[in-house]
């Protein structure tokens, strides 16, 4: 069968969509012939679809979706009817059965399905699912597909990720987001099964934590150095849970010794954060780790599901420091219970531990599936945005601590000051944008050669240091 991809992310900077190139080389594997539609970087989207459709015919259209939203409380973008017209334009050009996919989808697919025309959709992973399509299977697990009117779906299952083929990376036109984009992505493992208040992670990808083998993750980067694309980030939750796996992907690459030629980012948890970790994680050239650190409070800690203390947090800093990586703490301020004294003392701590940069997102998505969906359905005055009335949360709905309000902004503002270390949005000030998407500095300093994790390239900007 001959199966078009078609990826809809738009945004800018942009983000080579990984997934289509994991999904293309397990469609090729199998026998099937695969073309991709790229609209990242098409000017005019409705002229590509309809070039793309004269081209072939196709038995199978796959269409992947991976943001709902920027999840940014000051500009709260809202993707869902950019990917409806998307859909449209494909329905009025091809016959064949059209399918949704990606994490975005993956979160929300019944309300995505209700507010677009497709034919189903896959929840998860898409190789092994997108396979079971081309045969005709719309009953495989993961899949969601319209049935007598309803929307019929079979549950994913775990799948192993050892079955998969290796992934050569040389679907997507890698090259050109490594020249405009500056970093691609790669995956060591899927699913987490932490129990964090927000995340949507584990209603995308799963609980249940499945590995890729060492070999296989490095074998894909030896591939993506070979063609010089050497700017990379992982895409797992959390690169260092299993720590084991962790160690195991490290030693894999400095075998291949591509420690020398790589400059790559991970994110990671601040436990557990051994100096073993670190060491290894420099020797196979990662160059700085974004922690999801949430809080400098113990007790915000607890109530957003974390299992660490500030405590872990400071340690993790200080390994890093150690052992020459860079370091970046994400807060998310303005959940259940936040006050202002415990924002004071969340901001303060990072003053304190001083990793390279602090990014604060203040007011929390609410996606439907995780904890805090339930919690906020009972707590209707804390929600703010176009989704607030909906008990869905489909449009982009945030929380913020009813003892703070939409007050918490110019409290941050106030404590963080001039502090350049802390990247900020504030919705009255316009001179402090620490949005990625749409993020003009950003996208100008890709041009002009800067290479690494935003955060870093953002850092490297304000200190006034040269394009890596």
């Amino acid at each position: 069968m001959r199966v078009l991809l078609v990826n809809t992310n738009r945004m800018q900077p942009p983000i080579a969509p990984v997934g289509l190139d994991y999904c293309a080389a397990a469609l090729q594997a199998a026998g099937h012939a695969v073309d991709l539609l790229d609209l990242c970087f098409a000017t005019d989207p409705p002229a590509a679809i309809d070039r793309q459709l004269a081209r072939a015919e196709y038995g199978l259209i796959g269409v992947t979706f991976r943001n709902t939203d920027d999840c940014y409380y000051p500009g709260r973008g809202w993707f869902v009817p950019e990917l409806a017209s998307v859909v449209r334009r494909l329905r009025q050009g091809s016959q064949a059965p059209l399918v949704l996919g990606g994490v975005g989808f993956s979160i929300m697919p019944r309300e995505i399905l209700r507010a677009v025309n497709a034919d189903g959709g896959v929840m998860g992973e898409g190789e092994f699912a997108l396979l079971r399509l081309a045969n005709g299977d719309t009953a495989a697990p993961g899949v969601i597909w319209r049935a007598d009117g309803q929307w019929r779906a079979a549950p994913p299952q775990p799948a192993d990720l050892a079955s998969l083929p290796p992934m050569r990376r040389d679907f997507v036109d890698n090259a050109r987001y490594h020249r405009e984009g500056g970093q691609l992505g790669f995956e060591t493992k899927r699913g987490c099964a932490a129990h964090c208040l927000y995340c949507a992670d584990p209603v995308a990808k799963g609980r249940t934590v499945r590995v890729r083998p060492p070999e296989a993750v490095a074998g894909e980067l030896a591939g993506l150095a070979a063609q010089g694309l050497i700017h990379l980030h992982t895409c797992d939750a959390e690169f260092n849970r299993p720590l084991d796996h962790a160690l195991a992907v490290c030693e894999a690459i400095s075998r291949r010794e591509l420690g020398e030629r790589l400059r790559w980012y991970a994110y990671c948890a601040p436990t557990p954060f051994p100096d073993e970790l670190a060491r290894a994680l420099r020797r196979a050239g990662c160059a700085g780790i974004d922690f999801g650190a949430d809080s400098g409070d113990d007790e915000m800690l607890r109530r957003l599901g974390r299992d660490f203390s500030p405590e872990d947090v400071r340690l993790a800093v200080e390994r890093c420091r150690r052992h020459g990586l860079l370091c970046m703490c994400d807060l998310l301020l303005g959940g259940p219970g936040e006050t202002e004294p415990s924002v004071r003392r969340s901001l303060e701590f990072m003053r304190q531990i001083s990793p390279e940069r602090i990014g604060l997102s203040v007011g929390v998505r609410v996606y439907p599936g995780t904890p805090l969906a339930q919690l906020a359905a009972r707590e209707p005055q804390a929600l703010h945005g176009p989704g607030a009335r909906s008990a869905e949360f489909f449009e982009p709905t945030f929380f913020l601590s009813p003892a703070l309000g939409e007050g918490i902004f110019p409290l941050v503002s106030s404590i963080v000051g001039t502090d350049r270390r802390f990247f900020f949005s504030n919705p009255t000030a316009a001179d402090r944008n620490y949005n990625y998407s749409g993020n003009d500095v950003l996208v100008d300093a890709l041009r002009r050669g800067c290479r690494g994790a935003y955060w870093d390239i953002l850092r490297r900007l304000q200190e006034g240091l040269p394009p890596e």
